[in-house]
């Protein structure tokens, strides 16, 4: 990155899967930003309140009991070698809060407006000296509206699915490609519907589709993209 040149805020939405984390890590690194992962906010939420029996087997919520506890819950990013971890009170629950358990609770955690409202001051708080590439649901709606670089992202929930039942797996995490799609398209229903910060393309977002786009391919029309903004 050019010292030169003032740092920007970059906000990159999308549905569930999309691959957008992994494009917003690749980009940050490039460019020597700070990478923020909002959805990990929102899954080290939803773990708390799962291992404090705050989610019922039919994932319904305890919203009060989870409210009550929000000042209990600090949630930071540690720089490991392999990447990025979440911390949930001074614990790496990385890998924890990336099993598909936590995925079918996270959005009946996020639809909670105290959570959500919670959880935006803390992400504005990450952000206060640019320099930032925040991913998420709502960043360029609701988290940085004046963000300099708002990217969309999405691609059809099929080929999400196998994204995402694909990561399971090379992970060592048991599951099948039906309970992944099913758990795709209930995330994308609740994401779309819930009255707090809904899931939109912000209307000065740059739409990238990519369904058949490579991992480089998708990395090399990010960057484009930063390199045109910080030109202007």
């Amino acid at each position: 990155m050019n010292n030169n040149i003032s740092p920007i805020t970059i906000a990159i939405d999308g549905y569930s899967s999309s691959g957008k984390s992994s494009m917003a890590k690749a980009l940050a690194k490039k460019i020597g930003y700070r990478y923020i992962d909002s959805g990990a906010m929102y899954r080290a939420v939803t773990l708390y309140a799962m291992r404090n029996n705050m989610v019922s087997p039919q994932h319904e919520v305890d919203s009060e009991k989870l409210i009550a506890a929000l000042p209990q819950i600090n949630i930071d990013f540690k720089v490991c070698e392999d990447g990025q971890h979440t911390m949930l009170n001074g614990e790496d629950v990385e890998k924890e809060i990336r099993q598909l358990d936590v995925s079918n609770n996270v959005s009946q955690v996020a639809v909670i407006p105290q959570i959500r409202h919670a959880l935006v001051a803390m992400q504005q708080a990450f952000g206060t000296e640019k320099g930032i590439v925040m991913d998420g649901r709502d960043i360029g709606t609701t988290v940085f509206p004046d963000a300099e670089l708002k990217i969309f992202v999405n691609a059809s929930a099929e080929t999400r699915a196998m994204r995402r039942h694909k990561e399971l797996l090379d992970k060592g995490q048991q599951s099948t490609y039906e309970d992944v799609l099913a758990n795709v398209m209930t995330r994308d229903h609740i994401d779309e519907n819930r009255e707090e910060s809904p899931l939109r393309k912000a209307e000065d977002a740059i739409l990238l589709d990519n369904s058949n786009m490579s991992i480089e391919e998708q990395d090399k029309w990010l960057i484009d993209r930063f390199n045109e903004v910080i030109a202007k």
